[in-house]
């Protein structure tokens, strides 16, 4: 049985915790990504790492879905530093993600990590609504 993941920071492709090399890594199943997908939110950046606030005011954050085996869930949890019961920034949920560009339509359900908003500390909010798309502007910007 498959679960579908949404990852919106660092589990991106070419990200710190690639999805797909943390598989490989520790020989479990390759993840298998199905495409570009957006859910709503907000993204506030805490320096090496985002996290996503669930909103429901029309804003979205930008990321990837993939179809991924059980196995996978708990390298995903163990990387977001989440255990069912116990505190802790991150939050594994299910979002509605809905899948964009060519040929893309409709939602599907994802298990995907947003933070605990009483736990962002001192977070910045992100304008934009691609993790990366900001890491690398920010990345320009130290590099002036």
């Amino acid at each position: 049985m498959s679960i579908y993941v949404f990852v919106y920071g660092t589990l991106r492709a070419g990200e710190i915790n690639d999805l797909a090399r943390a598989a490989a890594a520790r020989g479990l199943p390759a993840a298998s990504h199905v495409g570009s997908a957006s859910v709503p939110g907000m993204l506030v950046d805490f320096g090496d790492w985002p996290g996503l606030i669930p909103v429901d005011d029309g804003r979205r954050v930008r990321g990837d879905v993939y179809r991924v085996d059980p196995a996978l869930i708990a390298l995903m949890d163990e990387i977001e530093e989440y255990e069912p019961g116990k505190p802790g920034c991150f939050v594994r949920r299910t979002v509605s993600a809905r899948l964009e560009g060519p040929g893309a339509t409709g939602l599907l359900p994802c298990a995907y990590y947003p933070i605990d908003p009483a736990l962002r500390a001192a977070a910045v909010d992100i304008a934009g609504d691609d993790w990366i798309a900001h890491r690398l502007s920010r990345t320009k910007q130290d590099a002036r």
